[in-house]
C-alpha cells in the first residue's frame, strides 16, 4: 500500500484537515502520479458538505488534477516516468455500455455509473446489493493529496507550452464549457451568450472566442463586466438589465449557464434565435421558467452537459495549448483551503484557485 498525506473532511459539517489515506499500489495498467497542482472546483464543496447528498466519507476532493508520473504498472506504455499529465473527474468505466462503446464514459450506463475521481461510483453498493461494486470500492479519494493511482487510460497528456497550474482547470471547468459546444456545433461567426462568469463561465468566454464565436457574458456581478471585456468578450451586461438586453431579443446561437444554483432563465430564452440552444451546465438542480410555448415557436431546445468525455478532455487541452488560452488562477497554499471555499461560495475568487500540492508537505 501506498500511503499518501491529503486534506479531506470526515462529515459535512466538519472542515477540510490534514489526513493519511491508503492507495493501492499500481496495478499493471495503471499510473501512479505524484501530484503538482489541484484545482478547486465549486462541486468540491458541494460534495464535501454532501449538498447533493450522496457523499461518502471520509470525502478528499478533487479532479481537477495535474502532476508527475511517478511509476507505471508493466502494461502502462502511454507515459513514462517524469511525464506531465492529468486526471480530471473520472479514473474508470464500465467500458461495455453503449456510451462507452461511443467514447462517451461520462455518459456510462454500466451497473454503477463511471468511477470518480473522489466520492466513488456514481451509484455505490446498498445495504442490499453486494458490500462491493464492479470496481471492488465504494469511496475514492481525489488530488487534495500527495499522489494519485489511475487507469493509464483515463490519464491526459498535459501539452508542451501549456503551464501545469493553469491546465488543472481545464480537466474540469474547460472540458465542461468545450464539450457542450462541440456537441451543439459552435462555430466561427455564431452569436454566443456566457450567463455567469466565475471559474466555468470565464473559460466558456474563452474557448468561444477562441472558436471564432462572437461572446457576450451576461453576469450578476457589475464589477466583472470589466474583466469579461478585458479577456476577450466582444460585450458583457448584467443579467438583470432589462433596457440593455431588449435589443437583444432573438439574436443567439447559443447560451451557455454556467451558474451553479437554481437559476430563473424563462426571460433569457427570449434572447435566442430560432433553433437555438439553452444549455445548462452549472446546475445540477431544477431549471426554473422553461415555458415550452416560447420553445415550441422557435423549435429552441434546454438542455443539460455533464463534464465530458476523454477524448473531448484531450481536445481541450491540445486547443488551449495551440491557440494561447488558459484560465485565471489564484494559486493558494493547501492549508488555506477552508478559506478558499469561504471565498469560492461567496464569489471572491478571480477565477479558479489552484492548490500548490508543494505546501501539502
Amino acid at each position: 500500500m501506498i500511503m499518501s498525506l491529503a486534506y479531506g473532511t470526515q462529515s459535512a459539517a466538519a472542515p477540510l484537515e490534514r489526513m493519511e489515506i491508503e492507495r493501492a499500489e499500481p496495478k499493471d495498467d495503471e499510473i501512479q502520479i505524484e501530484v503538482m497542482f489541484t484545482g478547486v472546483c465549486h462541486s468540491d464543496i458541494h460534495q464535501a458538505k454532501n449538498e447533493w447528498s450522496n457523499t461518502v466519507y471520509p470525502c478528499v476532493p478533487g479532479h481537477e488534477v495535474v502532476g508527475r508520473v511517478k511509476k507505471t504498472g508493466a502494461k502502462a506504455t502511454r507515459f513514462k516516468e517524469g511525464d506531465i499529465v492529468g486526471v480530471g473527474c473520472m479514473i474508470d468505466s464500465c467500458r461495455a455500455c453503449e456510451p462507452c462503446k461511443d467514447g462517451d464514459q461520462n455518459y456510462c450506463e454500466g451497473p454503477n455509473g463511471w468511477l470518480a475521481t473522489y466520492n466513488g461510483p456514481m451509484t455505490p453498493a446498498t445495504e442490499t446489493q453486494d458490500a462491493s461494486n464492479m470496481y471492488g470500492r465504494d469511496n475514492t479519494f481525489g488530488g487534495y493529496s500527495d499522489t494519485v493511482v489511475v487507469k493509464e487510460d483515463f490519464v491526459l497528456s498535459i501539452p508542451e507550452g501549456l503551464d501545469p497550474a493553469a491546465a488543472a482547470p481545464i480537466l474540469c471547468a474547460g472540458v465542461t464549457t468545450w464539450s457542450p459546444m462541440q456537441h451543439w456545433g459552435v462555430k466561427a461567426g455564431d452569436s454566443v451568450a456566457v450567463l455567469g462568469f466565475g471559474g466555468l463561465g470565464h473559460m466558456a468566454a474563452k474557448l468561444a472566442k477562441g472558436i471564432g464565436a462572437k461572446v457576450t457574458v451576461l453576469t450578476s456581478t457589475p464589477e466583472k463586466i470589466a474583466d469579461a471585456k478585458a479577456q476577450g468578450a466582444d460585450a458583457a451586461y448584467v443579467e438583470t438589465d432589462k433596457t440593455a438586453l431588449t435589443p437583444l431579443a432573438g439574436t443567439f446561437d447559443f447560451i451557455l449557464s454556467t451558474v451553479p444554483e437554481k437559476h430563473e432563465v424563462g426571460a433569457l430564452l427570449d434572447l435566442l434565435k430560432r433553433d437555438g440552444h439553452f444549455v445548462v451546465v452549472g446546475n445540477l438542480d431544477i431549471v426554473d421558467g422553461v415555458d415550452n410555448s416560447k420553445l415550441a415557436f422557435k423549435r429552441q431546445s434546454v438542455s443539460g452537459s455533464l463534464i465530458g468525455n476523454l477524448q473531448e478532455t484531450q481536445d481541450v487541452l491540445d486547443f488551449c495549448a495551440a491557440n494561447g488560452i488558459a484560465p485565471e488562477i489564484e494559486i493558494v497554499d493547501i492549508k488555506t483551503i477552508n478559506e478558499v471555499f469561504t471565498r469560492v461560495e461567496n464569489g471572491e475568487v478571480r477565477y479558479r484557485a489552484v492548490i500548490d500540492m508543494k505546501t501539502l508537505s
